[in-house]
C-alpha cells in the first residue's frame, strides 16, 4: 500500500500542468512539481495570492463553484508566475469527498494554452487587418455562393447598394428578377478561370454606375470551387469622358448628310436668285430668297445643336410663352401620329404662363420624348388601339410637361438606364433622344422624371423652373452666338 502511495504521488507531482489541492478557505495544502517551479512556495498561502497576487479572492472562482454544488467546472484564467511572465491557463476543478461523501477539498487542474491563445490572437489581428483592408479597397467587392447568392460584401458595395446579403447578385446589381447573361461569376464557376466585363448598374439610390468587373475563384482544401470574389471598379468618370468623345462624333456624323442636302437647297436658292436678279424675274427671285432664309435657318438650328449636345452650353436665355410652346410641340407632331395611327390626345392649361428657357432646346426636350412615346406605340403589337397624350400644367414656382402612352412599357432595368447615352430598349435608333431631353432639363435647372411597367405604358412629367437658375451664367462664346441666329436675324441681315 505504501508502494502504490508512493507510485500516484509521483504521478501527481509529474504531471505537466498546475495541479493543487485546495481546502474550504482556498488554501493551497499540496501541489506538484511544475506548480512548485513556476510559482515557488505556496504553503498556508490562499491559491488567489499565489496564482493573480491578489488580496482577496476572485469574483468568480471554479474552486468556489465546486464546493458549492459538488460539480465539475471550467474557466480560463491568466496568471503570473515567478519571474513576472503572464501564463494563461484553462481550469478544471474536481472534488475531493471524504468516506461519508463529504467535500473536504478540491483538485484545480490548470494546463498552460498561452501559445495556443498567442496563436488564436495572432489569427484574430490578421482577419482583422485582411477585413480592414477587403472593407477600405475602393471598388465594390462581394463574395457570391454557386447559387449567385451574395454571402459576402465589403463596406464600399454596401454604401452602394445596401445590405444584399443573402440576395441574388443580379437583383442587388441590376434589380433583375433572372441572372444576367452572359454572367462572369456564372462563367467562372463553370471553368475556374478569371473573367473581365464591363457592366452598368445602379445603386440604392438611383444612380447608374459604369464598372469594370473581375472575378476570381474561391477554392477550398481540396480545390473545388466554392464561391466567386467580384470586384468592380467605378469607371464611370471615363465613361462619361469617352462618351462625350463619342457624342461629338457621332452628332456630326448623325447631321452631315442632311447639312449636305441643306447646303445644296442653299446652292439652288442661290442659282435662283442669281438667275432671277439677271433675268429681270422678280417671282424667281423672291422663290430662291426664300429658300436660302429656310436652308439657312436650318442649318443654324443644326449646328446650335451640335454645340448644345456636344459641349456643356449654357441654355440662350429668354421669356417664352408656355402655351406657345406646346401648340408649337403639337403642330410637328401631329403629321407623325396620323402616320402611326395614334390618337393624339393634347391638355393645356391656358394660363399656364410664361417661363425663362432655351425655347429651341425645349421644343427639342418636348418631340423627343413624345417621338418615344410613338415608338413605344409603335412597338406594341398587344393592344390595337394606342394613345399619347401630351399636357400643359402652371404652377406657382415652375410649369409642367407631361407625355403618357399606352405602349411597350418599360422594366425597373430599363427605366433605370433610360436616360443612359447610346441605350436604346427599342433595339432601334442611337439611344440619344432621352439622353438629350434629360440633359436639357438639367442644364435649365429641372428634371425629367419616368413612371412605366411593362406592358402598362409610360409616363414622362417634366418639371421646368419659371426663372433661369441664379447660378448659371451667360456664355461669351461667338460660334455659339452665330448657330444661335434667328430666321428674323438672318433675314433681317
Amino acid at each position: 500500500m505504501d508502494t502504490q502511495y508512493k507510485q500516484y504521488f509521483k504521478y501527481f507531482a509529474e504531471m505537466p500542468g498546475y495541479v493543487t489541492v485546495q481546502d474550504r478557505d482556498f488554501r493551497i495544502i499540496d501541489a506538484n512539481k511544475r506548480f512548485r517551479e513556476d510559482f515557488g512556495d505556496y504553503e498556508g498561502r490562499h491559491c488567489y495570492q499565489v496564482y493573480k497576487r491578489r488580496p482577496d479572492r476572485c469574483e468568480v472562482c471554479p474552486v468556489a463553484r465546486t464546493f458549492r454544488d459538488g460539480q465539475r467546472h471550467e474557466s480560463q484564467e491568466r496568471v503570473q508566475i515567478l519571474n513576472g511572465s503572464e501564463v494563461r491557463t484553462i481550469v478544471y476543478t474536481k472534488p475531493i469527498h471524504d468516506d461519508d461523501g463529504t467535500i473536504t477539498a478540491v483538485m484545480e487542474v490548470s494546463t498552460d494554452i498561452t501559445h495556443i491563445q498567442n496563436l488564436h490572437e495572432l489569427l484574430s489581428r490578421s482577419q482583422q487587418r485582411y477585413r480592414l483592408l477587403f472593407d477600405e479597397v475602393p471598388c465594390y467587392i462581394s463574395i457570391q455562393d454557386r447559387d449567385l447568392n451574395i454571402i459576402e460584401a465589403n463596406r464600399a458595395f454596401q454604401e452602394a447598394f445596401g445590405n444584399s446579403l443573402g440576395m441574388k447578385c443580379y437583383e442587388a446589381y441590376k434589380h433583375r428578377s433572372e441572372p444576367c447573361a452572359p454572367c462572369p461569376v456564372q462563367e467562372t464557376l463553370d471553368d475556374g478561370q478569371s473573367h473581365s466585363r464591363e457592366e452598368c448598374v445602379t445603386s440604392r439610390d438611383g444612380r447608374r454606375i459604369n464598372t469594370l468587373v473581375t472575378t476570381a475563384p474561391l477554392k477550398d482544401e481540396t480545390g473545388n470551387i466554392t464561391g466567386v470574389m467580384e470586384m468592380s471598379a467605378d469607371i464611370t468618370h471615363i465613361r462619361d469622358l469617352e462618351d462625350r468623345l463619342t457624342s461629338l462624333g457621332l452628332l456630326i456624323g448623325s447631321v452631315s448628310h442632311g447639312l449636305k442636302g441643306l447646303l445644296n437647297g442653299l446652292a439652288g436658292g442661290m442659282y435662283l436668285v442669281d438667275t432671277g436678279m439677271s433675268k429681270g424675274i422678280e417671282e424667281r427671285v423672291e422663290k430662291g430668297w426664300a429658300t436660302v432664309q429656310r436652308n439657312v435657318s436650318r442649318i443654324s438650328s443644326m449646328v446650335s445643336d451640335i454645340l448644345y449636345y456636344a459641349k456643356d452650353r449654357v441654355p440662350n436665355w429668354e421669356i417664352l410663352s408656355s402655351l406657345n410652346i406646346a401648340e408649337e410641340v403639337l403642330a410637328a407632331m401631329e403629321n407623325r401620329a396620323r402616320e402611326q395611327q395614334v390618337e393624339f390626345a393634347t391638355s393645356f392649361d391656358p394660363d399656364a404662363g410664361t417661363f425663362q428657357a432655351d425655347g429651341q432646346a425645349i421644343r427639342a426636350l418636348l418631340m423627343n420624348l413624345l417621338e418615344n412615346s410613338f415608338d413605344a406605340c409603335r412597338m406594341d403589337e398587344k393592344q390595337s388601339e394606342h394613345k399619347v397624350t401630351f399636357c400643359l400644367r402652371g404652377f406657382r414656382d415652375h410649369i409642367e410637361f407631361e407625355v403618357e402612352d399606352n405602349g411597350i412599357g418599360m422594366d425597373q432595368e430599363t427605366r433605370e438606364k433610360a436616360f443612359t447615352l447610346f441605350f436604346s430598349s427599342k433595339g432601334t435608333g442611337t439611344g440619344l433622344g432621352l439622353f438629350i431631353s434629360d440633359k436639357i432639363a438639367t442644364a435649365h435647372g429641372g428634371s425629367v422624371k419616368l413612371e412605366s411597367r411593362p406592358d402598362s405604358g409610360t409616363r414622362f412629367v417634366v418639371q421646368l423652373p419659371r426663372e433661369a437658375p441664379v447660378d448659371i451664367e451667360s456664355e461669351d462664346d461667338s460660334e455659339t452666338d452665330i448657330a444661335l441666329l434667328t430666321e428674323k436675324e438672318i433675314s433681317d441681315d
